[in-house]
């Protein structure tokens, strides 16, 4: 929701400022600009971080960490890739 409210809101910025600059108000450029690289980083933001489901496949290792999520009180489960480095926290199975 709010990235959306962000988008349509540079998305007009930009468009205003194209429209003043276009109408002859030399002061718009900055604004055309700002509106404009901020649509483009939230378009790309999507792109640059991946949601968590795209990482389901890989070379995922279980390891000894465990932790009580201070939020929820589960037991969490450390996942390490060692390819990329990243760990990945899931709910502990109960066995």
């Amino acid at each position: 929701m709010l990235r959306t409210m962000l988008l349509v809101v540079a998305l007009a910025a930009g468009v205003i400022g194209v429209g003043a600059q276009l109408a002859g108000h030399r002061d718009a450029t900055p604004f055309a600009l700002w509106g404009c690289i901020i649509a483009v980083a939230v378009l790309l933001e999507r792109w640059r971080y991946r949601s968590r489901n795209s990482a389901e496949g890989g070379d995922w290792q279980k390891t000894e960490e465990r932790f009580v999520d201070p939020e929820s009180g589960t037991v969490m489960q450390v996942l390490y890739n060692a390819r990329t480095g990243e760990r990945r926290y899931e709910p502990e199975p109960h066995a």
